[in-house]
């Protein structure tokens, strides 16, 4: 192919970490559990847990219904730090940041990462090839910069666009251009690998990137999105990329 390679960036979720089928409401009261019990530790004073989980899950399902609305992601440490206020919490910024980690973890507790996935990013970087990371996301940056050097996926990702930090989401063509312009690469010279046909791949498109699917099971399929590659596993990119390498 005459058209060549120079980037990568990624999706986070169900591409670069496969979080499976995640019981939104179940995940999301051991995570108010855990915030819970921390301020407890901290000495703050407390409703009942009921009401407190209550009172966390309805403040963010309005703020996704608003996200959705506007067509932005919200950034859930601005949602905490106001529900902290309120219940006359006077927490650090780090505090902040370990209790909206604690909203996190039942969801990091499932993360796995595809096995030879560090390899593969190695030789990538190896091969001179600029990585990123571009998701869509209301989970805090901190957060999920602590989760993914935990796993050490942060060194490989030294460009890392959240769209809670953006006017932008996916398939905006917008926040593509945020991330083509933070790896400093034109879009024509960029895969983008992601899992979803509408956030991924059409915005991918739009913007000029090459789109890389990550379908597992061969089944998503919309008639008017058609991504240029299609692999089942991670570890099949460096077939892709090769097609592109002079």
């Amino acid at each position: 192919m005459s058209q060549s390679v120079r980037g990568i960036l990624f999706d986070l979720g169900d591409t670069l970490l496969d979080f499976g089928d995640v019981d939104v409401n179940r995940e999301f009261e051991e995570g108010t559990r855990l915030a819970y019990d921390y301020l407890r530790k901290l000495g703050h004073p407390l409703p009942p847990f009921g009401r407190y989980h209550r009172t966390q899950l309805w403040a963010v399902r309005w703020y996704y219904f608003l996200s959705h609305l506007r067509g932005r992601d919200f950034n859930s440490l601005d949602l905490i730090g106001g529900l902290s206020n309120r219940m006359g919490h006077d927490l650090t910024h780090e505090q902040l940041i370990d209790l909206a980690s604690l909203w996190y973890e039942p969801v990091r507790r499932r993360a796995t990462m595809e096995p030879g996935t560090l390899d593969m990013l190695e030789q990538f970087t190896q091969q001179g090839v600029k990585l990123g990371l571009l998701s869509n996301t209301f989970i805090p940056s901190e957060v999920l910069d602590r989760h993914l050097q935990q796993v050490g996926l942060l060194e490989f990702l030294p460009v890392r666009i959240y769209s809670c930090l953006s006017e932008y989401r996916k398939p905006h063509p917008s926040i593509f251009a945020e991330a083509a312009t933070a790896i400093d690469l034109p879009a024509e010279s960029l895969l983008f690998v992601g899992d979803s046909l509408k956030a991924d791949v059409a915005g991918a498109n739009r913007a000029g990137m090459i789109s890389v699917l990550k379908d597992p099971t061969g089944r998503r399929k919309h008639w008017r999105i058609t991504p240029r590659h299609r692999i089942c596993r991670l570890t099949d990119l460096p077939s892709v990329l090769g097609q592109y390498m002079s």
